[in-house]
């Protein structure tokens, strides 16, 4: 099982950006599907983004609602995934989850690997 621990949530004002951070270890990250998810106050948890292993290039998807505020982006040396998000708006309020898995089909649905969470709230 892989260790995931975030970290970079906070309080932003709308407008605003926040990177959230996130480690993995105890795995063999390069062959490691990384995402987020998000879990909106009263809602289910919900895919937010999410990247390629390494040795499959890399390639990242995007919810409808982040495609350009959001960048997810992986440091294969770090063993770490980044999400930027850029642009914040109250909706965004939620606590973030670090996810992995070896399947990136599986990642998008049903995560092997959950960090605790991070929180971001956006409010003026």
């Amino acid at each position: 099982q892989v260790q995931l621990v975030e970290s970079g949530g906070g309080l932003v004002q709308p407008g605003g950006s926040l990177r959230l951070s996130c480690t993995a270890s105890g795995g063999v990250f390069n062959n490691y599907a990384m995402g987020w998810y998000r879990q909106l106050p009263g809602k289910q948890r919900e895919l937010v983004a999410r990247i390629t292993s390494a040795i499959t290039g890399s390639r990242t998807d995007y919810v409808d609602s982040t495609k350009g505020r959001f960048r997810i982006s992986r440091d294969n040396v770090k063993n770490m995934v980044y999400l930027q998000m850029n642009n914040l708006q109250p909706e965004d309020t939620a606590v973030y989850f670090c996810t992995g898995d070896y399947s990136f089909a599986t990642l998008g649905v049903n995560p092997a690997d959950w960090g605790r969470g991070t929180q971001v709230t956006v409010s003026s």
